[in-house]
């Protein structure tokens, strides 16, 4: 499964706590950090902590580790070819930043590509932004895209009212797209929320770094 959505939208952290939540249900699991273009946040950065659950991070070789290149490392190709691992990638949104997921296909077959949006965010806070910046990205990256993931958050200061105002945007997106919702993102702290979509909980691991 890879992950996709425009700065802010909190792919890198629903990647993360995917490949935990495998790795927690005993499936040998790999992420793939795929974000190279002005990243916020790396899953590269918590490389120490996913090793602890088994899950093998794949990244840029040597000193290219920490740079802003497009580089796929040839370890990615493997393991989307290999049946035994369940492959997550935290894939770059912006169209630069996206183009890997072109250079991947033809080895992407079974791969589930999920649209990440948060409506709290520039480009994406209305129906019409969401579809724009949804068209761009899919004839940049040259994928159809497969879900989208309803994500509407402000960090700490999330509300159950954010989350379903979120929800009712991503809905009629979904409708124009005619892309079906595959669920909503869920803080910790407001799991008992009463969400309109199937719920995937998170737990929060990205610290601001201010």
């Amino acid at each position: 499964m890879a992950f996709v959505g425009m700065f802010g939208s909190g792919k890198t952290e629903i990647a993360m706590n995917m490949a935990l939540k495998l790795a927690k249900e005993g499936e040998n699991v790999a992420l793939a950090d795929l974000d190279y273009v002005s990243p916020y946040f790396r899953s590269r950065d918590k490389r120490g902590f996913l090793e602890e659950f088994g899950i093998k991070v794949v990244v840029p070789p040597g000193k290219y580790v920490w740079a802003d290149t497009p580089m796929i490392p040839p370890e990615v190709f493997g393991i989307l070819s290999n049946k035994d691992i369940k492959a997550v990638l935290d894939v770059g949104g912006e169209e630069d930043g996206i183009a890997v997921l072109g250079y991947l296909r033809t080895f992407m077959k079974n791969t589930t590509i999920y649209f990440v949006i948060n409506t709290r965010r520039p480009f994406t806070n209305t129906v019409e932004g969401i579809v724009t910046f949804y068209e761009k990205l899919r004839n940049r990256a040259r994928v159809d895209f497969d879900f989208l993931v309803s994500n509407t958050n402000l960090g700490p200061d999330t509300t159950e009212e954010v989350i379903k105002e979120g929800e009712e945007i991503v809905k009629k997106a979904s409708k124009i797209l005619e892309i079906p919702v595959a669920f909503t993102v869920v803080p910790s702290f407001l799991k008992d929320c009463d969400c309109e979509f199937d719920k995937f909980i998170i737990e929060r691991y990205m610290e601001l770094q201010w």
